[in-house]
Protein backbone atom coordinates (compact mmCIF):
# COMPACT_ATOMS: atom_id res chain seq x y z
CA UNK A 1 0.00 0.00 0.00
CA UNK A 2 1.29 3.38 -1.08
CA UNK A 3 -0.30 5.05 1.60
CA UNK A 4 -1.32 5.30 5.06
CA UNK A 5 -4.52 8.02 5.45
CA UNK A 6 -6.99 9.29 3.28
CA UNK A 7 -9.54 11.62 3.56
CA UNK A 8 -12.36 9.51 6.01
CA UNK A 9 -9.50 8.22 7.66
CA UNK A 10 -7.97 11.11 8.88
CA UNK A 11 -11.53 13.08 9.43
CA UNK A 12 -12.24 9.44 11.72
CA UNK A 13 -9.04 10.39 13.41
CA UNK A 14 -9.94 13.46 14.19
CA UNK A 15 -13.10 12.43 15.95
CA UNK A 16 -11.47 9.29 17.75
CA UNK A 17 -7.98 7.41 17.53
CA UNK A 18 -9.55 4.27 18.45
CA UNK A 19 -11.92 4.60 15.48
CA UNK A 20 -8.91 5.07 13.18
CA UNK A 21 -6.79 2.69 14.23
CA UNK A 22 -9.59 0.13 13.39
CA UNK A 23 -10.63 1.99 10.17
CA UNK A 24 -6.93 0.87 8.86
CA UNK A 25 -6.28 -2.56 10.13
CA UNK A 26 -10.03 -4.01 10.96
CA UNK A 27 -12.24 -2.18 9.20
CA UNK A 28 -14.32 -5.24 8.54
CA UNK A 29 -15.54 -4.12 12.27
CA UNK A 30 -17.42 -1.32 10.81
CA UNK A 31 -21.29 -1.62 10.85
CA UNK A 32 -23.70 1.61 8.91
CA UNK A 33 -27.05 1.81 9.54
CA UNK A 34 -29.94 1.81 6.86
CA UNK A 35 -30.01 5.77 6.96
CA UNK A 36 -26.32 6.54 6.65
CA UNK A 37 -26.10 4.31 3.43
CA UNK A 38 -29.04 6.43 2.63
CA UNK A 39 -26.89 9.40 3.15
CA UNK A 40 -23.89 8.05 1.22
CA UNK A 41 -26.52 7.74 -1.75
CA UNK A 42 -27.66 10.78 -1.27
CA UNK A 43 -24.02 12.65 -1.41
CA UNK A 44 -23.08 10.67 -4.50
CA UNK A 45 -26.14 11.62 -6.22
CA UNK A 46 -25.28 15.08 -5.55
CA UNK A 47 -21.79 14.69 -6.55
CA UNK A 48 -22.68 13.05 -10.08
CA UNK A 49 -25.07 16.26 -10.57
CA UNK A 50 -22.48 18.53 -10.20
CA UNK A 51 -20.26 16.69 -12.02
CA UNK A 52 -22.53 16.70 -15.24
CA UNK A 53 -21.57 20.23 -15.78
CA UNK A 54 -18.35 18.93 -17.09
CA UNK A 55 -19.27 17.33 -19.57
CA UNK A 56 -15.79 16.41 -20.52
CA UNK A 57 -14.77 15.54 -17.43
CA UNK A 58 -12.66 12.40 -17.72
CA UNK A 59 -13.27 10.13 -14.64
CA UNK A 60 -10.07 8.38 -12.96
CA UNK A 61 -12.67 5.74 -10.84
CA UNK A 62 -13.97 4.05 -14.13
CA UNK A 63 -10.89 3.06 -15.17
CA UNK A 64 -9.25 2.35 -12.11
CA UNK A 65 -12.07 1.58 -9.63
CA UNK A 66 -10.62 0.61 -6.32
CA UNK A 67 -6.89 0.37 -6.99
CA UNK A 68 -6.45 3.25 -5.26
CA UNK A 69 -2.50 3.02 -5.53
CA UNK A 70 -2.69 3.76 -9.18
CA UNK A 71 -4.94 6.88 -8.65
CA UNK A 72 -1.55 9.69 -8.35
CA UNK A 73 -0.01 7.90 -11.27
CA UNK A 74 -2.67 8.33 -13.70
CA UNK A 75 -3.43 11.71 -12.44
CA UNK A 76 -0.05 12.67 -13.02
CA UNK A 77 -0.23 11.59 -16.38
CA UNK A 78 -3.21 13.64 -17.06
CA UNK A 79 -2.05 16.83 -15.86
CA UNK A 80 1.29 16.65 -17.05
CA UNK A 81 -0.22 17.04 -20.66
CA UNK A 82 -0.37 20.31 -22.04
CA UNK A 83 -3.54 20.82 -22.54
CA UNK A 84 -6.76 21.66 -19.94
CA UNK A 85 -8.23 18.88 -18.41
CA UNK A 86 -11.65 18.07 -16.24
CA UNK A 87 -10.45 15.32 -13.89
CA UNK A 88 -12.87 13.18 -11.42
CA UNK A 89 -11.50 11.38 -8.22
CA UNK A 90 -7.71 12.62 -9.48
CA UNK A 91 -5.29 11.19 -6.74
CA UNK A 92 -2.64 13.28 -5.28
CA UNK A 93 -0.35 11.38 -2.36
CA UNK A 94 1.96 13.25 0.03
CA UNK A 95 3.06 12.08 3.12
CA UNK A 96 1.18 8.94 3.41
CA UNK A 97 -1.94 10.73 2.73
CA UNK A 98 -3.93 9.70 -0.84
CA UNK A 99 -6.43 11.97 -1.22
CA UNK A 100 -9.07 12.16 -4.49
CA UNK A 101 -10.82 15.19 -5.05
CA UNK A 102 -13.81 14.86 -6.67
CA UNK A 103 -13.12 17.51 -9.58
CA UNK A 104 -10.11 19.17 -10.89
CA UNK A 105 -10.01 21.51 -13.64
CA UNK A 106 -6.21 22.11 -15.04
CA UNK A 107 -6.13 25.66 -16.30
CA UNK A 108 -3.65 26.68 -19.46
CA UNK A 109 -1.10 27.69 -17.29
CA UNK A 110 -0.70 24.63 -15.29
CA UNK A 111 -2.78 25.41 -12.15
CA UNK A 112 -5.46 23.84 -10.48
CA UNK A 113 -8.90 24.42 -9.64
CA UNK A 114 -10.04 22.05 -6.85
CA UNK A 115 -13.63 21.57 -6.30
CA UNK A 116 -15.00 19.26 -2.95
CA UNK A 117 -18.59 18.36 -3.29
CA UNK A 118 -20.48 17.67 -0.25
CA UNK A 119 -24.88 17.28 -0.42
CA UNK A 120 -25.31 19.12 3.35
CA UNK A 121 -27.12 22.52 3.68
CA UNK A 122 -24.65 23.61 5.50
CA UNK A 123 -20.64 24.40 5.16
CA UNK A 124 -19.45 22.78 8.49
CA UNK A 125 -16.48 22.66 9.96
CA UNK A 126 -15.93 18.86 9.40
CA UNK A 127 -16.20 20.32 5.37
CA UNK A 128 -13.59 22.72 6.18
CA UNK A 129 -11.15 20.18 7.95
CA UNK A 130 -11.39 18.02 4.83
CA UNK A 131 -10.62 20.39 2.55
CA UNK A 132 -8.18 21.48 4.53
CA UNK A 133 -6.20 17.99 4.15
CA UNK A 134 -6.64 17.62 0.49
CA UNK A 135 -5.34 21.46 -0.11
CA UNK A 136 -2.23 20.51 2.41
CA UNK A 137 -1.55 17.20 -0.07
CA UNK A 138 -2.54 18.57 -3.36
CA UNK A 139 -0.30 21.80 -2.67
CA UNK A 140 2.85 19.97 -2.11
CA UNK A 141 1.85 18.09 -5.68
CA UNK A 142 1.32 20.64 -7.98
CA UNK A 143 -0.39 24.74 -7.65
CA UNK A 144 -3.39 25.43 -6.58
CA UNK A 145 -5.51 28.75 -7.99
CA UNK A 146 -8.67 27.92 -6.49
CA UNK A 147 -10.26 25.42 -3.99
CA UNK A 148 -13.35 25.77 -3.43
CA UNK A 149 -16.43 23.51 -1.70
CA UNK A 150 -19.57 23.00 -3.26
CA UNK A 151 -22.67 22.19 -1.49
CA UNK A 152 -26.36 22.31 -1.46
CA UNK A 153 -26.86 25.44 0.38
CA UNK A 154 -30.37 27.27 0.52
CA UNK A 155 -29.08 30.58 1.41
CA UNK A 156 -27.99 31.10 -2.30
CA UNK A 157 -25.53 33.85 -1.14
CA UNK A 158 -22.66 31.75 -3.74
CA UNK A 159 -25.36 29.64 -6.09
CA UNK A 160 -25.14 28.85 -9.64
CA UNK A 161 -27.01 26.39 -11.08
CA UNK A 162 -28.04 25.18 -8.13
CA UNK A 163 -24.71 24.66 -6.88
CA UNK A 164 -23.40 26.44 -3.81
CA UNK A 165 -19.60 27.14 -4.62
CA UNK A 166 -17.55 28.61 -1.89
CA UNK A 167 -13.62 30.01 -2.37
CA UNK A 168 -11.71 28.80 0.86
CA UNK A 169 -8.24 28.80 -0.54
CA UNK A 170 -6.59 31.35 1.71
CA UNK A 171 -8.30 29.57 5.11
CA UNK A 172 -7.21 26.45 4.34
CA UNK A 173 -3.65 27.04 2.84
CA UNK A 174 -3.19 29.09 6.39
CA UNK A 175 -3.51 25.16 8.12
CA UNK A 176 -0.87 23.74 6.73
CA UNK A 177 1.25 23.29 9.45
CA UNK A 178 -1.85 22.11 11.86
CA UNK A 179 -2.67 19.36 8.85
CA UNK A 180 1.18 18.37 9.30
CA UNK A 181 0.76 17.93 12.93
CA UNK A 182 -1.66 15.80 12.80
CA UNK A 183 -0.49 13.48 10.20
CA UNK A 184 2.40 12.77 12.78
CA UNK A 185 0.06 12.27 15.81
CA UNK A 186 -1.94 9.98 13.41
CA UNK A 187 0.91 7.78 12.16
CA UNK A 188 2.31 7.75 15.50
CA UNK A 189 -1.41 6.26 16.67
CA UNK A 190 -0.40 3.64 13.53
CA UNK A 191 2.56 2.59 14.82
CA UNK A 192 1.22 0.81 18.31
CA UNK A 193 -1.46 -1.19 19.25
CA UNK A 194 -5.21 -0.46 19.11
CA UNK A 195 -5.72 2.37 21.81
CA UNK A 196 -8.07 1.51 24.56
CA UNK A 197 -10.01 4.37 23.90
CA UNK A 198 -13.34 4.78 26.02
CA UNK A 199 -16.77 5.51 24.54
CA UNK A 200 -18.48 8.71 25.05
CA UNK A 201 -19.81 11.51 23.01
CA UNK A 202 -16.96 11.62 20.72
CA UNK A 203 -19.01 8.61 19.10
CA UNK A 204 -21.54 10.99 17.80
CA UNK A 205 -19.73 13.80 16.62
CA UNK A 206 -19.64 14.63 14.20
CA UNK A 207 -20.89 11.49 12.28
CA UNK A 208 -22.04 8.24 14.52
CA UNK A 209 -18.67 6.08 14.62
CA UNK A 210 -19.55 2.69 12.86
CA UNK A 211 -17.54 1.20 15.41
CA UNK A 212 -19.75 2.02 18.57
CA UNK A 213 -21.38 -1.52 19.29
CA UNK A 214 -17.59 -3.16 18.97
CA UNK A 215 -16.25 -0.48 21.15
CA UNK A 216 -19.62 -0.97 23.65
CA UNK A 217 -19.05 -4.56 24.17
CA UNK A 218 -16.27 -3.64 26.69
CA UNK A 219 -14.41 -6.77 26.15
CA UNK A 220 -11.17 -6.56 23.17
CA UNK A 221 -11.71 -8.71 20.00
CA UNK A 222 -8.96 -10.07 18.23
CA UNK A 223 -7.87 -7.56 15.51
CA UNK A 224 -6.67 -9.16 12.05
CA UNK A 225 -2.89 -7.69 13.63
CA UNK A 226 -3.11 -8.56 16.94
Amino acid sequence: MSHLLSKSKYIRGLQCDRALWLDVFNPRLARYTAEQMRRFDRGRDFEYAFKATFPDGIDLSAELKRNVDAYSELTAMYLDKEEEVDLFEAGFLYNDVLVLADVVHKNEDGTLDIYEVKSGTALSETYKRDAALQHYVISHCRSINKFCIVYNGVDGANKSNGFNAVDLTEELAAQHDEIARNIAAMKEILSHGEPATPTGQHCLEPYACPYQHYCAQGVRQMSLFG
